[in-house]
């Protein structure tokens, strides 16, 4: 059993429950009131949180990356930096969303980039954090979220399995209250690079920290395979329109595919439902009409000795089964059977 705090909510690997992430990114295309409507629309479709994602660009890009030209139909600006920045919220506008989550009682997070972008978030007091498929390999952020003692999900698109042990073990030296989430760095990811089976690695190696699925499928089958594997937190990227302006919109759930997933992890508990196989009470009135009873194929006079030619089993169900023949032939009927009549144990010896 493996257990995931996040704020009050416990997730135990053991029980049914899970966490579904709505990832807005920069889905949001730099407007702050957008951003709030995906965050009450995304808690309206059943998502306990949402995240968006924080770079520091100066910092993070080389000055030749940050400044090469960036034409295309989903550039904000001539230049990959200016573009990036574009989509940057500042600080107040961040303190608006957090405050705007509490309001709507949603949990509001971000994946930090870099180690300014870190510091940026934790002015906030955000309630965890996610590290990036990028950064499986980036020890030293990863050292640095570890030690804010916040709940950390850790995506390891891209990565080996030695990536992510090594990650682990890293980030555990400072903080064990970790989710370890199978990904595919490929947007939108095909169904055969998925993978799920790696969820059942997951629990064998690391037994102690609950997985999940960060999951770029442009569609919404793989949640629920996930959660059979073990799968309880999951990460969805999230848009209000597919056709908005964005890398990432087109590989997004909109609102109700966002819903169906929801809709589809909760239903996974209710259908899976007893180990105990037994007739339920819902089943016996459509059964009675279909199931068979021993009925008289012939008249049979009182004090014959029963035969199994004497016998057929037609429907309603509402006598004797056919499974109890046994209890009939070679038996002495007690009075007169007309043609179809039922067979009761009352009425024999």
């Amino acid at each position: 059993m493996a257990i995931f705090k996040i704020n009050k909510k416990i997730i135990d690997s053991s029980k049914n429950d899970f966490y579904l992430i709505a990832e807005i990114g920069h889905n949001h295309m730099g407007d702050v009131d957008l951003a709030m409507k995906m965050m009450r629309v995304a808690k309206e479709c059943g998502a306990n949180a949402v995240k968006l994602q924080k770079r520091d660009n100066r910092v993070l890009y080389t000055t030749k990356f940050y400044n090469q030209p960036y034409l295309n139909k989903n550039s904000y600006g001539k230049t990959y930096g200016v573009h990036r920045n574009a989509l940057e919220f500042n600080f107040n506008q961040y303190k608006k969303l957090f405050n705007y989550s509490k309001k709507i009682k949603i949990d509001f997070f971000a994946t930090p980039f870099d180690i300014p972008s870190l510091k940026f978030l934790e002015k906030l007091n955000l309630p965890l954090y996610k590290i990036a498929s990028a950064d499986i390999l980036n020890l030293p952020l990863q050292t640095e979220i570890a030690k804010t003692k916040k709940p950390i999900i850790l995506s390891t698109g891209g990565a080996t399995l030695k990536d992510v042990k090594a990650a682990v073990k890293n980030i555990t030296r400072y903080n064990k209250n970790l989710s370890v989430l199978q990904c595919t760095a490929s947007y939108p990811a095909d169904w055969k690079d998925m993978n799920l089976n790696v969820l059942e690695t997951y629990k064998k190696k690391f037994k102690n920290h609950v997985v999940g699925l960060s999951d770029h499928e442009a569609g919404i089958q793989a949640a629920s395979l996930a959660f059979m594997l073990g799968a309880r937190v999951f990460e969805k990227h999230f848009t209000l329109n597919r056709a908005n302006k964005g890398t990432d919109h087109s590989f997004s759930l909109e609102p109700e595919g966002l819903r169906k997933v929801s809709r589809n992890l909760h239903r996974i508990p209710i259908l899976l439902g007893s180990k105990v196989k037994k007739r339920l009470e819902k089943e016996k009135e459509p059964l009675i009409k279909m199931e068979k009873s021993i009925v008289a194929l012939r008249k049979i006079k009182k004090g014959h000795k029963i035969k199994i030619q004497d016998l057929d089993f037609k429907s309603p169900g509402d006598g004797l089964p056919p499974n109890k023949l046994n209890m009939i032939v070679g038996k002495i009927a007690k009075k007169d059977f007309l043609k179809e009549s039922l067979i009761l144990l009352k009425d024999i010896k």
